[in-house]
């Protein structure tokens, strides 16, 4: 196994906005990841780079890239919350994707473990410890064992192409 994941044996053949549209296709869901820094400062971000990764032991991962102003506090703080967005929370994604000094302010949530904010109303959470960071390419990826999880009936908020989409059974 490679341990650098940027090495590459061949070029691509293709540009980096084809790469992003092409991974547009993939439905996601969308989360808002929260931490807290070591004066208890509540910080959070918008990603729909979180994927399930085992069930035993319960191991999630999300991606963050390396130019994000949170950076430094997800890299310090061992603990942060995946908070499952629900279908109708856009506005909160959108809020939380900014850049905004303390996106906290007038945000309903209670305190995780640690004092991880957790947002409330959302379709589902998961608190975590992080058991690795991987720098990769212009992102980390951190792998984290959930510690607890919460989950209401609320239907969860996807994205998929640039658009914000409600999930809904086929059959």
């Amino acid at each position: 196994m490679k341990e650098d994941c940027t090495e590459a044996t061949t070029e691509p053949v293709f540009d980096r906005r084809a790469f992003r549209e092409v991974l547009g296709t993939f439905v996601t869901g969308v989360t808002i990841i929260t931490t807290c820094d070591e004066n208890d400062v509540k910080h959070g971000l918008t990603a729909n780079s979180f994927s399930s990764v085992s069930l035993d032991p319960p191991l999630i991962l999300w991606c963050q890239s390396l130019q994000s102003r949170t950076y430094a506090t997800f890299r310090d703080n061992p603990r942060f919350a995946v908070n499952i967005l629900a279908h109708d929370q856009i506005a909160l994604s959108q809020h939380f994707a900014s850049s905004s000094d303390d996106k906290f302010r007038g945000i309903d949530h209670m305190s995780g473990i640690g004092g991880v904010p957790l947002l409330n109303n959302t379709s589902a959470s998961l608190e975590c410890i992080r058991l690795a960071a991987y720098p990769c390419g212009d992102h980390v990826v951190y792998i984290g064992r959930v510690t607890r999880i919460s989950k209401s009936l609320r239907e969860p908020l996807v994205f998929c192409a640039g658009s914000y989409m409600k999930a809904s059974p086929t059959a």
